[in-house]
């Protein structure tokens, strides 16, 4: 499976941006699809995580104001941003993976997940 991250880029403090990931390859071997990010010096954090039926499960955070979306047909999941500030400032992952039965809660590990796209950095400045 691989996955290709896009979207990110610069925005203003109180700005919008949307991350799209798209899937190819054994994608009929993933059914979890979910997101995290890394700010400069900082550890990968769990952002959010939606399973094939659309059912999602965010950081408790970033609730409010960020959205997980997907598109089975297309083998894209999304994340929209909205009234981001500087501490949004990150690389932006996205994860894939066909873990065990669970609730969703349980797909914040990052251990969840075998597969990784490369990153797409998200800067939010004043």
């Amino acid at each position: 499976v691989q996955l290709q991250a896009s979207g990110g880029g610069s925005v203003q403090t109180g700005g919008s941006l949307t991350l799209s990931c798209s899937a190819s390859g054994r994608i009929l071997s993933i059914n979890v699809m979910g997101w995290y990010r890394q700010a400069p010096g900082g550890e990968r954090e769990f952002v959010a995580t939606i399973n094939v039926r659309g059912r999602s499960y965010y950081a408790d955070s970033l609730k409010g104001r960020f959205t997980i979306s997907r598109d089975n047909a297309k083998n894209t999941v999304y994340l929209q941003m909205n009234s981001l500030n500087a501490e949004d400032t990150a690389v932006y992952y996205c994860a894939a993976d066909q873990p065990p039965y669970g609730i969703m809660s349980s797909y914040r590990s990052p251990l969840t997940y075998d597969y990784w796209g490369q990153g797409t950095l998200v800067t939010v400045s004043s």
